[in-house]
């Protein structure tokens, strides 16, 4: 369906929530060098620069620009520039037939999955759970370096299937360094964890949880079929809202269909002095039920991270904590 990425493409960048190209935009500018750098070419959106406060546009316009890049013949890749709170409001606007014609490669995470999902919802076609240009590009040495080889490995050399995701060997979740670089962020060493013991093989679905919360149940969110793959993933909330982002999912049904769950890293959780971690509080939800889940997976909010195709096959095992691209992913 798509070639690999080459040096010399043209990445398109679309803004659908927060207006990050204005508040953050030294590490806007970083992160748009550094794939530069890499020696691709960078078309802007007609939002960059933009802002109306909390959006960097109306529903309407923000559907606009991302429309506008997947019409560009010239443009291989549509990436977000970061999420933010709203990206669901797009959704009625977005051209899906010229993308189901004249698909590309759209990549992002956190909110945009509002986008992603409904892109896959209406054409069938896989969108990728991964870097945005803000928050994965403009980050600084050595984690930006292990991210991009990552993003390298899965759109430029296409490793072959099956590829066996690596576990990184450090982490880091620090809020520090965002527009500049003060200190060395702290690295933690990594491991991931065995949730529920098992083996499971399926179509991946899903991303962060409270963006899906905004839009599951709709047209423009994916049937989830029985087998499925699980990625859930979060950021800087409390134990509170994740139970009923988990609970939102589980009066779905969602649990009842899914054969494997991936649960990302929660970048800054606050567990409200319960020492209830979010694999605590899904397995609460789970309520016996036993889904294979591999837990701390790396395609979430912290650094480095994993690209990840929605709707192509992996199969996870939870016993050696590993997963396994078995379906080309382009």
């Amino acid at each position: 369906m798509f070639r690999p990425l080459k040096k010399g493409d043209t990445i398109g960048l679309f803004t659908p929530s927060s207006p990050a190209t204005v508040t953050a935009e030294e590490r806007y500018k970083r992160g748009k060098r550094f794939l530069e750098e890499k020696g691709f070419r960078i078309k802007e959106g007609r939002l960059t620069g933009k802002s109306e406060i909390y959006r960097s546009g109306t529903p309407k316009e923000r559907a606009e620009e991302f429309n506008e890049l997947i019409q560009d013949p010239e443009i291989s890749m549509v990436m977000s520039t970061i999420g933010g709170t709203n990206s669901n409001s797009l959704l009625p606007y977005i051209d899906y037939k010229t993308f189901a014609e004249h698909p590309k490669i759209v990549v992002g995470y956190s909110d945009t999955t509002a986008l992603l999902l409904s892109l896959y919802a209406k054409t069938g076609i896989p969108t990728y759970y991964g870097p945005g240009l803000i928050p994965s590009f403009g980050e600084f040495a050595p984690l930006v370096h292990d991210t991009y080889r990552y993003f390298e490995n899965y759109f430029v050399n296409e490793e072959r299937i099956p590829y066996s995701v690596p576990m990184p060997s450090y982490w880091s979740d620090e809020p520090v360094n965002w527009l500049e670089k003060t200190t060395e962020k702290t690295l933690y060493s990594n491991e991931w964890i065995t949730g529920i013991e098992g083996r499971a093989e399926g179509r991946v679905i899903g991303g962060n949880v409270n963006a899906m919360y905004g839009f599951i149940g709709s047209e423009y969110f994916p049937e989830i079929k029985e087998g499925d793959i699980l990625l859930m993933e979060d950021c800087n909330k409390n134990a509170a809202v994740v139970e009923k982002n988990l609970a939102m999912l589980n009066v779905h049904g969602v649990f009842d269909k899914v054969s494997g769950i991936l649960l990302g890293k929660h970048e800054q959780y606050d567990d409200l002095g319960t020492g209830k971690q979010t694999l605590d509080l899904l397995l609460e939800q789970l309520d016996g039920r036993q889904i294979p889940i591999l837990a701390d997976f790396d395609t979430c909010h912290t650094h480095p991270m994993h690209p990840l195709a929605i709707g192509r096959r992996v199969r996870i095992d939870t016993v050696e904590k590993s997963v396994q691209c078995i379906e080309t992913w382009l």
